[in-house]
């Protein structure tokens, strides 16, 4: 058994020292070489293999329904281009030189992030699965370095594809936070005295037994995380919306926008309400930069009801 867990580790190592070393390597040709490659990674997704089309489709149909087929059409098209595109500014992430990346991924109102700072007070930035998320893991350049930068994160089930996005993330000087460790990470540091930026993802499909609230988003009754918004609450942070646009391919831009200095005197979920409006606003002005691919709306409110039930506060399951 030794043995085998000894070389599952020498056999994982390997794996993620030839995938990092491609990565690399890779990662170092120029962009227009790795936009060319997305023009090709287009065709393939959308026109042969047909990724998630269905789910694509459905998603857009069902959020959209004042749209034309041919206006759905459009920006399906523009999405699997922008997917595309994604990918593979994710991968020259790798070796992306600092210079470059602060022309590409500019950061607006930065100066109300750095009053919080000077003030004492760490910030809390909501942002969604919208425009280059990855390259937003480039802060670090342009707020003070009194404040750690950082990003809550789910660890992927594949332990090398994890350790290089990991690699990844924390390359122009942000932690990734495992989602878990969120609130330990909070009280430490504001034992500790450190203060903090931390970037949440949080318009992901939360499991059944965290749905504690729900909100007209995308002309859906949606589940949403709220997690995010007792840990704010908590350490009492200031609380911002980043609001990106792309300008161009291959550059974006990120406006700070603040929702709350004293997020402890908002009602219960009124941060998360104000979250996915500001949300919805983004991706309506450029719906195509949305992540449409994944399956938001698979968890209903008739089925939560059928099997679920609150408890003192806790989500569980009937007749178990």
């Amino acid at each position: 058994m030794g043995y085998n867990k000894e070389r599952y580790r020498t056999l994982k190592g390997i794996a993620y020292y030839l995938l990092l070393a491609g990565w690399y390597l890779f990662s170092l040709l120029p962009m227009w070489f790795h936009y060319l490659l997305s023009d090709m990674i287009y065709g393939l997704l959308y026109k042969l293999v047909g990724y998630r089309k269905k789910v694509v489709r459905q998603n857009l149909k069902e959020s959209f329904p004042e749209k034309t087929e041919e206006d759905l059409k459009k920006i399906e098209r523009s999405f699997f281009h922008f997917l595309s595109d994604y990918l593979v500014e994710s991968v020259k992430l790798m070796t992306i030189s600092r210079r470059n990346l602060q022309r590409r991924m500019v950061f607006k109102g930065t100066e109300l992030i750095e009053q919080c700072i000077e003030e004492g007070q760490s910030c809390a930035i909501y942002l969604g699965h919208y425009c280059n998320w990855e390259w937003v893991t480039s802060l670090p350049l342009w707020v003070s370095p009194k404040a750690q930068c950082g990003q809550i994160y789910h660890p992927l089930e594949n332990l090398v594809t994890d350790r290089i996005f990991l690699r990844l993330r924390e390359r122009m000087g942000a932690v990734c936070i495992p989602m878990q460790d969120t609130l330990r990470k909070m009280i430490t540091d504001q034992r500790s005295g450190q203060l903090t930026v931390i970037g949440y993802i949080s318009d992901q499909k939360p499991y059944w037994t965290n749905i504690h609230h729900w909100v007209d988003f995308l002309h859906h009754d949606t589940p949403v995380l709220t997690g995010t918004e007792r840990i704010i609450k908590k350490a009492g942070h200031a609380v911002f919306y980043l609001d990106i646009r792309r300008v161009r391919r291959g550059y974006y831009e990120g406006e700070f926008k603040l929702i709350t200095r004293e997020p402890g005197k908002m009602q219960e979920f009124e941060l998360t309400d104000i979250y996915f409006q500001m949300l919805e606003e983004s991706i309506r002005r450029a719906p195509e930069y949305w992540l449409w691919s994944h399956k938001r709306w698979s968890r209903t409110r008739e089925e939560f009801n059928k099997n679920y039930e609150v408890v003192d506060g806790k989500v569980i399951a009937k007749n178990r």
